[in-house]
């Protein structure tokens, strides 16, 4: 049977089929979900483009959200006025960048793409 590939991280070479994509957007929407993200909000992105990416980009709209991406190499001031603009209190990142910017912005909640694979909550439901 052939695998769909649908895409080829260019950093790594790691193929990302189409029936990895489904799997990890369908843990990764339980994940938003559990952190309260509903029908019409507005979730930022900002990751490298990857796999990583398309994972969470469908998974926010599996959800019901709405994606607002973040271009992965905006820096501090440029991402924070984004954020601000943006009125999302949810927040998707990896980058040391990302996570200052959001101080003092409405996001609350801030997902590392690790909390996007976790199925398991940590003890203290953060």
């Amino acid at each position: 049977m052939d695998e769909r590939i649908v895409m080829v991280d260019s950093g790594t070479g790691l193929k990302l089929t189409e029936e990895q994509l489904d799997e990890r957007s369908a843990v990764a929407t339980v994940q938003l979900r559990r952190r309260g993200v509903r029908a019409g909000d507005t979730v930022l992105i900002c990751l490298p483009v990857g796999p990583d990416l398309l994972v969470a980009t469908d998974a926010v709209i599996a959800a019901g959200g709405v994606v607002w991406p973040l271009p992965a190499d905006l820096d501090t001031p440029t991402l924070h006025d984004r954020i601000k603009e943006s009125c999302a209190r949810v927040m998707v990142s990896n980058l040391p960048q990302a996570l200052e910017a959001a101080d003092e912005t409405r996001v609350r909640i801030i997902m590392s793409v690790a909390d996007l694979t976790d199925s398991h909550p940590s003890p203290t439901g953060c």
